[in-house]
């Protein structure tokens, strides 16, 4: 705007050097149309709202829709305004939205694009600002509009037939399809009678309703807990470690629901990498429950972590944190290298009366010694490299 006052100063002057009347009369106009211009887009600037409206949460392989919307709250109308969003390479390309829309007086605009998940982890959607000005392009203002959002996608989950863990699993959460005890005050529903159950458990008021024999089913008075405990270290992982640690979240994520949503027990988790909500280096330790809010929150922690170095060695990781589990507790180990210090940590931790299980995200290979000193001590190892692997686990 400075060089247009300049531009009107410097015909005033050469119409007071020249007196050339009819360019007075130019100045004076072009000063009014000046005038008015910076009025226009202050007061219509003032007067522009912006609101989005998203999920913050959102599955693996989901489409999310955002809308966001632009209202001109003024009586002036707005001959153009310029919308910029910026957004996560990761979820759509371009990783901007950009349009450009005239906003008549007390009118609104909808903007709508949608984000494809097919990547876990914690993204920003926004800023959104936008860039107004007259008619006659001699005045424009960028505008602060709505602030970044958060959006967490979750891992991948995969159903666990697809995995194919045997119910002889060494996860010990995974096996029994009763029970270790019942509390017998405590009834959380009926089935049909099994061959082999107890003439006691038969709910006899829901058989001469139904008309079909039908026995209770008790909340178990003990049950058994999973420690899933997983290794963000990249320097006990191989080149291609990012894929291998994509692919332990994702077993991580998958053995979590199966146990919490199908077995209705306690999973806890335990790992230590980068928080991308914090951008720092965290340790994760999550008690086992078998609530769902409790799933929610662990695979929120699973989409958040980020692999990192310089770390402490995974296993002495193990050893200081599994202090705090209760006895009998089973621990489902995911890393990829495995090593003397491990195999005596895990040797340790079975001493110490607890299941263990190792699962290796690495190629297999035909003639493994490490795999046969596991097998010697007692611990079941599963590798797996793609996820197709996961179906020879039988």
């Amino acid at each position: 705007m400075m060089y247009y006052l300049i531009a009107l100063a410097v015909l005033m002057l050469i119409g007071v050097l020249l007196r050339i009347g009819p360019l007075f009369n130019l100045v004076y106009f072009l000063f009014a149309v000046l005038v008015v211009s910076y009025f226009w887009v202050k007061l219509t600037a003032q007067k522009i709202s912006t609101q989005r409206n998203m999920l913050s949460h959102a599955l693996f392989g989901e489409k999310v829709t955002v809308k966001a919307t632009i209202l001109n709250t003024s009586w002036l109308p707005i001959p153009w305004l310029e919308i910029h969003e910026s957004l996560p390479v990761e979820l759509i390309s371009p990783a901007n939205y950009v349009e450009a829309i005239r906003l008549d007086a007390y009118a609104q605009h909808e903007l709508r694009y949608t984000l494809t998940c097919q990547k876990r982890g914690y993204f920003m959607i926004g800023p959104l600002w936008l860039r107004t000005g007259d008619l006659h392009g001699i005045q424009s203002v960028r505008l602060d509009g709505t602030p970044a959002q958060s959006m967490i996608v979750y891992p991948r989950i995969l159903p666990l037939g697809a995995l194919g863990l045997p119910t002889r699993s060494p996860l010990v959460a995974l096996p029994a399809r009763h029970p270790l005890f019942d509390d017998p005050a405590r009834v959380t529903g009926v089935r049909e009678y099994q061959s082999g159950d107890s003439p006691r458990r038969i709910h006899w008021p829901a058989t001469a309703r139904t008309r079909q024999l039908l026995v209770k089913q008790y909340e178990p008075a003990i049950s058994r807990d999973t420690l899933i405990c997983l290794n963000l270290n990249r320097d006990e992982y191989d080149s291609d470690y990012l894929e291998a640690i994509e692919l332990g979240i994702v077993v991580a994520a998958s053995i979590a629901t199966h146990i919490i949503s199908k077995e209705r027990l306690g999973v806890g988790l335990l790992t230590e990498g980068r928080d991308a909500r914090s951008q720092q280096q965290t340790q994760v330790f999550l008690p086992p429950r078998r609530e769902n809010a409790h799933l929610m929150s662990l695979l929120e922690t699973l989409a958040c972590m980020q692999s990192t170095s310089n770390t402490r060695p995974f296993p002495q990781l193990l050893r200081q944190t599994t202090l705090r589990l209760g006895w009998g507790a089973t621990i489902a180990i995911i890393t990829s290298n495995e090593d003397e210090a491990l195999f005596d940590t895990l040797a340790s931790l079975q001493r110490s009366g607890f299941a263990v299980a190792l699962i290796l995200i690495r190629p297999p290979f035909a003639n493994d010694q490490r795999q046969q000193h596991a097998v010697r001590l007692g611990i079941n190892v599963y590798r797996v490299w793609h996820e197709r692997d996961m179906e020879k686990w039988r």
